[in-house]
């Protein structure tokens, strides 16, 4: 995909699906029910929740139970949500040269691995193994 213009919150969203559609369908099926959004940036809010003082830091957010936590006897207060940040996906883009989709796949797939209750060191190794 190339832009003559900086890509928008529905190009990033087109991305994280055709990412998600090229995934293995077991992993897919384990996502299913998890919604997609791209938001600009974190709010405040968020920010202050995960500690972090650096907007332009946070490219990703998985929002929900981690499967490791859930039993078929809950009931859910919300959705289970991947959000992806716009303008620091699209920034790293910029600092790293890396490709767009390659950016958007990777904090994704990260992003999964957190609904699947994998802490960030363990998805970091899992990436470096791969």
């Amino acid at each position: 995909m190339r832009h003559s213009t900086p890509p928008s919150l529905e190009d990033i969203l087109e991305l994280a699906e055709q990412a998600l559609a090229a995934m293995p369908v077991a992993l897919r099926e384990q996502v299913r029910g998890t919604a997609i959004i791209v938001e600009d940036m974190p709010d405040d809010e968020t920010l202050d929740e995960m500690g972090i003082e650096e907007p332009w830091e946070l490219t990703g957010l998985y929002r929900g139970v981690p499967l490791t936590q859930k039993s078929v006897l809950d009931t859910p207060a919300e959705p289970d949500t991947i959000l992806l940040y716009r303008e620091p996906i699209l920034l790293e883009w910029i600092e790293t040269g890396e490709d767009l989709f390659g950016l958007v796949r990777n904090v994704l797939i990260h992003e999964i691995g957190h609904h699947f209750g994998l802490s960030d060191a363990d998805i970091d190794r899992l990436e470096k193994e791969g």
